[in-house]
């Protein structure tokens, strides 16, 4: 039996294909390093906890660890704790600042595809757990296209893109659509793609940088994405990055922070049929899950 059965009959086992009471996951990556990919997660990540809902921050990211740094929420135990050394869901979530939650995936993502039934069956009940705790998951992806990106990128019902006016973030982010598009388990009909555009000097600059991208994914993929909002370039929120802090916190009223607030809006404002139909990280998860075993 390969991993693919295996993780199927654990989920049937436990009946875990109901989707009440499971939290909204939103997968945010960009074409390219440097363009406020985690800068974004955490600044919702607050805006989110000020209207109210539970928020958990998924780190995905191998290589670095941004968002715990800006949280400053150094984290106990990750991902490879729970699945390998018998500490449970509530262990390995770290709080920050506003009770926001924070797992670090650590060396444990890189292992996922190489996990008995038993640790599958732990695994998911774990998360299943996870999707109680929150109402809405932010899954924080390395930046590119690398393997492990594209596999939570394609696993996720709904995408934050975030790009710049950078002709060359532009450039990585149609290159990022188009290898998720011509994917044969990418779904556009139950994926939904928002777009952030970061680092605008103008509205119309971020307005122009959004309609081009928009213009090429229909022309060339056949396909459409969701303009969510702009977040323009201001002396605050370069304090605030070179200093790893969250303008959101650290200045609220600034133009920087109240863009995040209108983003984060139109996030919870906007969800639509399909993103109601969640189906939670533990159905994320499976997704990433079945795929790498093939």
């Amino acid at each position: 039996m390969d991993q693919a059965e295996q993780l199927r009959n654990v989920i049937k086992q436990k009946n875990l294909a109901s989707t009440s009471g499971s939290a909204r996951v939103v997968t945010i990556t960009s074409g390219k390093g440097g363009v406020g990919k985690s800068n974004t997660a955490v600044n919702m990540a607050v805006w989110l906890r000020k209207m109210g809902k539970k928020v958990i921050i998924f780190d995905a990211d191998i290589g670095l660890a941004n968002v715990e740094v800006m949280l400053g929420a150094i984290p106990k135990y990750n991902l490879t704790d729970l699945i390998y050394k018998g500490r449970n869901i509530k262990e390995i979530v770290t709080w920050g600042p506003m009770d926001i939650g924070f797992i670090s995936g650590g060396s444990g993502i890189a292992s996922l595809n190489n996990l008995s039934k038993n640790q599958l069956s732990f695994l998911v009940h774990s998360l299943e757990e996870l999707n109680e705790m929150a109402d809405v998951i932010i899954v924080d992806t390395g930046a590119g296209i690398s393997d492990y990106v594209l596999e939570f990128v394609l696993a996720s019902p709904e995408i934050l893109l975030v790009t710049t006016p950078d002709p060359s973030s532009l450039t990585d982010s149609y290159s990022l659509l188009k290898i998720l598009h011509r994917n044969p388990f990418f779904s556009k009909e139950n994926t939904k793609i928002h777009v952030v555009v970061n680092k605008v000097h103008r509205k119309e600059e971020g307005e122009a940088i959004f309609a081009k991208l928009n213009s090429v994914v229909g022309r060339f993929l056949n396909g459409d994405v969701n303009f969510i909002g702009m977040i323009p370039q201001d002396s605050d929120m370069d304090i605030a990055v070179r200093s790893q802090k969250i303008v959101s916190l650290e200045k609220p009223n600034a133009i920087s922070s109240r863009a995040y607030e209108v983003l984060t809006g139109n996030f919870v404002n906007g969800e639509n049929k399909q993103a109601a139909m969640r189906k939670g990280i533990t159905q994320l998860f499976s997704s990433f899950l079945s795929r790498k075993s093939k």
